[in-house]
């Protein structure tokens, strides 16, 4: 018969075996991530050689902007692709929760994640520090490579098998290239008149100085984190 552990044992035990784990998802993480910066740039290479012939102004631009983060601009668009530092768990609330892959597999609902914004590129060659981005997916990745994004529509409905989908090179140059579509498929909004019709000396003072009234894009679909009809 085993001996009983005490509570002090029980709890190194157990975070011994958690800490293990959330390292490992970590470094699974950032290789996905890594592969994620090589198809970006994999990407700029390829659709330039076809739209050079088209218009310079259009081309593509990638840039490595450190260990957690990466960025894509191509026409008015910045798609920024940046991967936390830290491993999340998930409510209790969560759909992940009815599985019987979590509910099987210890510690297998530990996650990393890869948030996708669409910003517009004036925003930051002209630093308007006050525009808004937008979230429009963000990737989870296990321990085992098991993910799955949450977003709308496509980016929502194409990646949801967790448990049983495996990451590849494959299903993230789809995420990829979905995210692309999305960002170009959704212009800018011309913001209601009452919103814009007064505006302060500092206000104007400001757009002189650093054109910061406020802008962003509305996209086609709503998050639970953005209310605005």
């Amino acid at each position: 018969m085993a001996a009983k552990l005490s509570g002090s044992e029980k709890i190194i035990t157990g975070l011994a075996r958690k800490s293990v784990v959330k390292q490992n998802v970590f470094e699974t993480s950032l290789e996905v991530f890594n592969i994620i910066k090589e198809l970006l740039q994999e990407i700029a290479t390829s659709y330039n050689e076809k739209l050079k012939e088209v218009d310079n102004r259009v081309l593509f631009e990638y840039e490595d902007k450190g260990m957690f983060d990466a960025q894509l601009k191509f026409s008015g668009d910045i798609l920024f692709f940046h991967m936390h530092s830290n491993i999340f768990e998930f409510n209790r609330e969560h759909a992940i929760w009815k599985t019987s892959y979590v509910n099987n597999e210890p510690y297998s609902s530990l996650c990393g994640i890869v948030n996708i914004y669409n910003f517009l590129a004036d925003s930051f060659k002209y630093n308007r520090f006050e525009d808004l981005g937008y979230l429009i997916a963000r990737l989870f990745v296990n321990k085992d490579k098991h993910y799955f994004v949450e977003g709308k529509r496509q980016l929502g409905f194409l990646y949801n098998d967790f448990g049983k989908a495996i990451i590849h090179k494959d299903q993230l140059e789809e995420i990829i290239e979905t995210a692309i579509a999305y960002s170009l498929d959704f212009d800018l909004l011309v913001p209601p008149y009452d919103h814009v019709k007064i505006a302060s000396v500092a206000q104007m003072q400001q757009q002189m100085e650093f054109a910061r009234l406020k802008t962003g894009k509305r996209l086609g679909f709503r998050f639970s984190a953005d209310d605005v009809d």
